[in-house]
């Protein structure tokens, strides 16, 4: 038996990256998945790319995480369509790096509301679903620079480990009614963002990381699926690391 089937998610960020990887494999392990990015037309083309391949029910929304509305409206619409919302994957995030000195107050501001305050929107609206139903899993995507700190990420960093306190707290709030919370710390992983990098930075960052190489988006899936599913049931409050050894 497929490890989601009959469930359904919502994942913000999903129209590529890491996102797209945790909706395509959600997706092949059973569940209905709602897409949902900044631009409607990438999270439809993401949706309908999703369910080609799987045969899922999938559907793709507009979305900004850092307006209450939308995020409302976008539980609702995944309800709609699906008839609840199992589990919710709080992805989208953006960067506006510099060093702190010289960076603008509007960069900082922007970054803490969509990759911070985005995520308690969204758990707070598809938590009124989950408390009621007593089910649910809320999984909150931090970084290993949340654990660690990173020069030039002032900003990128305090909204990553702003998102570990957000998961612990709503892991004690939530816990009563079995509603799970729970964040994925991954390190340098094989994206679009990090394939821009010189290939002497690349070594760099490697030679840094234990294991000696950087991750790959459908690893950090997998631990999502892991939190997801149901081998995780006595799971809460919990980081989970995906980074290679980098932190430990």
């Amino acid at each position: 038996m497929k490890r989601l089937e009959g469930k359904t998610a919502l994942i913000t960020g999903a129209a590529r990256g890491i996102g797209f990887e945790m909706a395509s494999l959600f997706a092949a392990e059973g569940a209905s998945v709602a897409i949902a990015d900044i631009s409607q037309q990438d999270s439809e083309a993401a949706a309908a790319d999703i369910a080609a391949k799987t045969g899922a029910k999938t559907i793709g929304l507009g979305l900004d995480v850092s307006k209450e509305a939308d995020c409302v409206r976008a539980v609702e619409e995944t309800a709609k369509a699906f008839g609840k919302v199992d589990i919710l994957v709080n992805n989208a995030g953006i960067t506006k790096d510099n060093l702190a000195l010289r960076m603008k107050e509007a960069d900082f501001d922007s970054v803490i509301s969509v990759n911070l305050k985005g995520a308690f929107l969204m758990s707070k609206a598809a938590a009124k679903l989950m408390l009621k139903a007593r089910t649910g899993r809320i999984i909150n995507i931090s970084s290993v620079v949340g654990q660690t700190g990173q020069a030039g990420q002032a900003n990128y960093s305090a909204s990553k480990a702003g998102l570990i306190g957000l998961t612990k707290s709503l892991a004690r709030e939530f816990a009563p009614r079995q509603v799970l919370v729970n964040a994925v710390a991954p390190g340098f992983i094989r994206t679009r963002m990090t394939e821009g990098l010189k290939d002497e930075a690349r070594t760099k960052i490697s030679e840094l990381i234990p294991l000696g190489r950087m991750g790959e988006p459908g690893e950090v899936a997998k631990a999502a699926l892991f939190l997801a599913g149901g081998d995780s049931a006595y799971i809460t409050g919990q980081v989970l690391a995906v980074n290679g050894g980098l932190y430990m």
